[in-house]
């Protein structure tokens, strides 16, 4: 391949050096390890790329696990005596154009007892047909949600909490709230038996584990809301959650606190985030040193190209071209790097699902049993948010190692270098 001639001779001259390094037997060395950079580069790009991009896909897994069954966005009163009419707040969220679904909810914590074995974990209060419109997970279990119904006193709770409580539909169970009544003997904890009426399966563990749904009548009646305590939302993105949840609050005014999905679960959002950047350093360091060998392979071939920079400057070329010529040919290694990294990592990333499974019978292992984890299929989900950055950096670490070998050439001395030719 020919670049064009109106191209500067800087171009021209590197690129004529990039292709003789690696064709020419008599500096086979140089070759090697010029060849050896680019390599490096570009399998620490394509490193870069699959490590983020499975990231990426386990944090979309857990993030929409996680999502159809909790709400995008949730406003709670701050009154402390329920809302009257909770239409007329959710009326006032829909005028927002990216709310699509509202829903009243008591949210409580209660411990949960059956025999000896006791628990706390978080009740829910919902309307079912609402609900339906707020959460996946109430959508496609709308014949289970049914069965909740106003007086009935029925739950539907997540799988793992009916497995390790040993119950059935159809068994009773024990809510204990938290907040007792006064008697003339004393504080009485509020007691009610209620009867699992179903059970769902989210595929995420803190939820199938520790969460309670119950008619929004039953909660309100135990926990003595006086009503729905507040309102969830559904939005038509997730990711603007942040977003809404602050023009919504400026909107709807301080009787009223808004909190989106990020910020109930800001734990797990920060850590996932702090675990990427984290990542993303660690694997930069690999792409920074296969760049910096370029630092070695430019050494070699200004030291064996003296006598043709002599020549170059007899001829009227400035230190100036002289250290261009030798940039452009670092930078051109840099970015065939890059190129077959992102190439390489774009294939990877894009067809793990075939390829993993391949590996896993070659190998006969499983990565990822799913009697251990919840998720057995390596997901992926390459990201143009972390490509671009990747390959900038490369391109930027790559030109930085050039520095110093293209000034040393431009520092040659013609007499010097010919002196022994």
């Amino acid at each position: 391949m020919n670049l064009p001639f109106d191209l500067p001779y800087e171009w021209r001259v590197g690129w004529r050096y990039t292709r003789a390094a690696r064709s020419a037997r008599r500096n086979g060395f140089i070759s090697f390890i010029s060849g050896v950079s680019v390599l490096g580069i570009a399998l620490g790009v394509a490193a870069l790329i699959i490590v983020l991009s499975v990231m990426n896909g386990f944090q979309k897994e857990v993030r929409d696990r996680m999502l159809s069954v909790i709400a995008h966005v949730e406003i709670l009163d701050t009154s402390g005596i329920g809302l009257r009419d909770w239409q007329v707040l959710a009326a006032e969220a829909k005028k927002h154009p990216a709310v699509v679904g509202a829903a009243p909810f008591v949210p409580a914590q209660a411990l949960i007892a059956r025999g000896e074995d006791m628990r706390g974990s978080v009740v829910r209060g919902i309307l079912p047909e609402a609900e339906a419109t707020v959460t996946p997970l109430a959508a496609t279990m709308k014949d289970t949600f049914a069965r909740l119904t106003p007086g009935g006193w029925g739950v539907v709770i997540g799988q793992e909490m009916a497995r390790s409580l040993g119950v059935m539909e159809g068994d009773s169970l024990t809510l204990v709230a938290p907040s007792g009544q006064v008697t003339p003997a004393g504080v009485v904890p509020r007691v009610k038996q209620v009867t699992v009426v179903g059970t769902f399966s989210a595929g995420h563990y803190e939820y199938d584990n520790g969460l309670v749904m119950m008619h929004i009548d039953d909660a309100a009646r135990l926990f003595r809301t006086g009503g729905p305590a507040g309102v969830q939302l559904r939005l038509k993105d997730p990711q603007d959650a942040r977003l809404v949840a602050a023009e919504l609050s400026d909107r709807l005014g301080g009787d009223v606190v808004v909190r989106d999905w990020t910020r109930t679960n800001r734990n797990w959002f920060d850590a996932v985030q702090v675990e990427k950047r984290m990542m993303f350093i660690i694997l930069t360091l690999i792409v920074a040193v296969a760049a910096f060998n370029l630092v070695s392979t430019l050494v070699m071939t200004v030291t064996d190209k003296q006598a043709d920079i002599a020549i170059l400057r007899t001829l009227g070329a400035s230190p100036r071209s002289i250290m261009g010529i030798f940039m452009v040919q670092g930078s051109l290694s840099g970015v065939m790097g890059t190129l077959g990294g992102l190439g390489l990592g774009l294939l990877v990333a894009c067809n793990i699902d075939v390829i993993v499974p391949f590996i896993e019978r070659l190998l006969g292992v499983h990565f990822l049993p799913g009697s251990i984890y919840l998720i057995s299929k390596m997901p992926s989900d390459p990201q143009s948010a972390d490509v671009v950055p990747i390959a900038v950096i490369s391109l930027l670490l790559s030109l930085l190692a050039t520095l110093y070998p293209s000034w040393r050439a431009s520092r040659v001395q013609p007499a010097e270098a010919l002196r022994y030719e």
